[in-house]
């Protein structure tokens, strides 16, 4: 089995709740990046998003778009991310490649997964890539063994979902509002509803971003999912003072209140 599902159904399994922190391939620096995740992975984290930097974002709020801004300045290409990927994943924590398709496509899907397999990359999001226009990108991944992750969100049909969730061997990333990345300060008030409905269609894996920023926010995803993910509040900890050590801290104050919701689910089930 991918590594990445493998990590995510023994979480599952064990009634632990999986943490997947993201980072952009060369914000503020190609070194910066790869330290920051050797101090995510110290901090507890169970999978690392890399996002590949792409001048024409549809999905990423200011946060996740001045950060590729920023990557792309300093010279961050899709070769390089995958080489970076690499050498995080080594570290012997699953990586997910976050991208768009185009570069992907100008590269070419079997030299894309091919070599991003041969680095260690476990999985690969294209966010723009609609499910019904994915079979052969599906297939081509599959082909290298690479899990794929595709998006759903409050918009999507229950046909639709039935549809991402039958292509996603690593998880169905679950987007928890309308809109695009970025820390919010509430999540949604029918999130809840929602996800009740989706775990009605969605047999793997099911994880939840976009918005979630605080150790509250983690917890009440938590109940609900079988993950959380956390990018942009990540993100911005890498612009300010001692980047490094306020990465790892910020990423340890929002996986603590996942160690103590399964320490406590595991009493009740004793």
């Amino acid at each position: 089995m991918n590594e990445l599902r493998e990590r995510l159904h023994k979480k599952r399994r064990s009634g632990e709740k999986s943490f997947i922190a993201f980072l952009m391939a060369g914000d503020p620096d190609e070194s910066t990046t790869y330290e920051a995740a050797l101090h995510l992975i110290n901090a507890g984290v169970d999978v690392i998003e890399v996002g590949v930097p792409h001048s024409d974002p549809v999905a990423d709020g200011p946060t996740n778009q001045a950060s590729m801004l920023r990557a792309l300045a300093g010279g961050m290409t899709l070769p390089r991310a995958i080489r970076l990927a690499g050498r995080i994943a080594g570290h012997g924590v699953p990586v997910v490649l976050f991208t768009y398709l185009n570069p992907i496509l100008k590269m070419g899907l079997d030299v894309f997964a091919s070599q991003a397999r041969l680095s260690g990359v476990s999985g690969v999001l294209a966010v723009d890539l609609p499910p019904e226009e994915a079979r052969d990108y599906f297939q081509r991944m599959e082909a290298h063994g690479l899990a794929t992750v595709f998006l759903a969100s409050p918009t999507t049909t229950p046909e639709r979902l039935a549809l991402v969730d039958s292509i996603s061997t690593g998880f169905v990333y679950y987007v928890s509002r309308a809109g695009v990345t970025g820390a919010r300060s509430s999540l949604s008030p029918t999130l809840a509803r929602e996800l009740i409905q989706v775990r009605e269609r969605v047999k793997g894996p099911l994880c939840v971003g976009f918005g979630i920023s605080t150790p509250e926010q983690v917890v009440a995803v938590a109940e609900m999912a079988d993950g959380v993910v956390v990018g942009s509040c990540l993100v911005e900890s890498l612009n300010g003072p001692d980047p490094l050590h306020a990465i790892e801290r910020r990423a340890r104050e929002l996986i603590r209140p996942l160690q103590v919701y399964t320490k406590k689910e595991s009493k009740c089930l004793s």
